[in-house]
C-alpha cells in the first residue's frame, strides 16, 4: 500500500477547509440530492461526498455505506485530491498503491473507484465527489464528464458555505466563520485544560494609507495582512478578518508567556515582507491580548470585548492615530 502524498498547499488548504466550519455537521440534502443522482446514474452502489481533514477523510454525504470517517492513510480520496482531474482506479486489485489496503482487502472490499476533486473558490482541494464499486469497471470519456458536472454542483454549494463564513476580500474567516469555530476550540481547551489566547489587530494609519495611495492600496494591505497571518500561524489557530482593518487570532495550546514572541516574529516577518514588496509605506498594527479564562469569560465575544480594549491601550502608547 502506499499512503497518499500531502499536497504542496495543505496548510492553505486545511486553514479553508476548516474556514468552512462543515465538519462532522449533521447530512444535508443539498449534498445528499447529489450522492443519490449519482450512485443511480453511475449504478455503483456507494456515493460519498468525502472531506479530506488532517488525518481522516470525513464523508458529508454517505450512501451506501455504514462508516462516517476513515483514515487518511488509507484514504482513494487523499490520492484524489493531489490531481487535477478525476482519480480513477478500474481495479484496485491490480494497481500498486491500494491491492493490500485495507478497504480493498475487507469492508468495503473497493474495486473500482472515481473521484473528482472538489475545489473552493480559491483553488484548493477540500475533498472529492466519489463512486465506489465492489467489481471492477471501465470509465470512459462520457463518465468523466458526468462525473465532472455532478462534483460541480458540490463544488456551487461549498462555494455558498464559504461566501457565508469567509471575508470575500482576504479569503479569510469572516465575523461568523470566526465565532462558530472558535466556540468548539474554546470548548476543547476547556475540556483538555490547554491554554488559549486571543489577539485583537487593528492597522496603524491605514485610513492615511488609503487616503494617500487610494482604496486599491488599501484592499493590497489588508490582503498582504491576511496572507502573513495565514503564512505565520499554525493550522490549529484561528484567525479572521472582523471587518475593516480589524484582524483577530485564537492561539490553542500556546504558553501565555510565548504569546509576546510570536507577536514580535509576525511582526518582523510582516516587515519583511513589506520591505521585500518594496511598499511606499509601512504596514503596522496593534494589538490587545487576552488569555481565555473559562470562569470569566463566558463566550468568544466576551474575549473580544476585553482584547478590543488591549489594543486600544497599546494604540494609545504608540502615540498613533486611532
Amino acid at each position: 500500500m502506499i499512503a497518499p502524498p500531502i499536497p504542496a498547499d495543505e496548510k492553505e488548504r486545511l486553514s479553508q477547509l476548516r474556514s468552512l466550519s462543515i465538519l462532522d455537521t449533521p447530512p444535508e440534502e443539498r449534498f445528499d440530492r447529489v450522492t443519490r443522482m449519482a450512485r443511480r446514474l453511475f449504478g455503483v452502489p456507494i456515493a460519498l461526498v468525502s472531506l479530506v481533514d488532517e488525518n481522516r477523510q470525513w464523508f458529508k454525504s454517505c450512501f451506501g455505506l455504514d462508516a462516517t470517517e476513515t483514515g487518511r492513510d488509507i484514504s482513494f480520496c487523499g490520492h484524489a485530491i493531489v490531481t487535477s482531474g478525476t482519480f480513477v482506479i478500474e481495479d484496485a486489485t491490480q494497481d500498486e498503491r491500494f491491492y493490500d489496503n485495507p478497504l480493498v482487502t475487507g469492508e468495503p472490499f473497493i474495486r473500482f473507484y472515481a473521484g473528482h476533486p472538489l475545489r473552493t473558490m480559491s483553488g484548493q482541494a477540500m475533498g472529492t465527489l466519489c463512486l465506489i464499486d465492489r467489481e471492477p469497471r471501465q470509465f470512459d470519456d462520457d463518465d468523466h464528464a458526468m462525473l465532472a458536472d455532478l462534483a460541480g454542483m458540490v463544488e456551487r454549494e461549498l462555494m455558498a458555505v464559504q461566501l457565508a463564513v469567509s471575508d470575500e476580500l482576504t479569503r479569510i474567516s469572516n465575523r461568523r466563520g470566526f465565532l462558530a469555530l472558535s466556540k468548539y476550540s474554546l470548548e476543547l481547551c476547556k475540556r483538555q485544560l490547554f491554554p488559549a489566547t486571543l489577539v485583537f489587530f487593528d492597522l496603524d494609519k491605514f485610513k492615511q494609507i488609503n487616503d494617500t495611495h487610494g482604496h486599491a492600496e488599501g484592499d493590497r494591505v489588508l490582503k498582504i495582512f491576511a496572507d502573513q497571518m495565514r503564512e505565520s500561524f499554525r493550522t490549529s489557530d484561528l484567525f479572521a478578518r472582523l471587518g475593516g482593518d480589524e484582524f483577530v487570532a485564537l492561539l490553542t495550546n500556546v504558553s501565555p508567556a510565548n504569546i509576546t514572541e510570536m507577536m514580535n516574529q509576525f511582526a518582523s516577518r510582516l516587515q519583511a515582507n513589506c520591505d521585500k514588496l518594496s511598499l511606499p509605506y509601512e504596514i503596522g498594527f496593534s494589538y490587545g491580548l487576552v488569555t481565555y479564562e473559562p470562569l470569566k469569560h463566558s463566550s468568544v465575544e466576551d474575549m473580544l470585548h476585553e482584547a478590543d480594549g488591549a489594543m486600544y491601550i497599546n494604540k494609545r502608547a504608540k502615540h498613533t492615530e486611532i
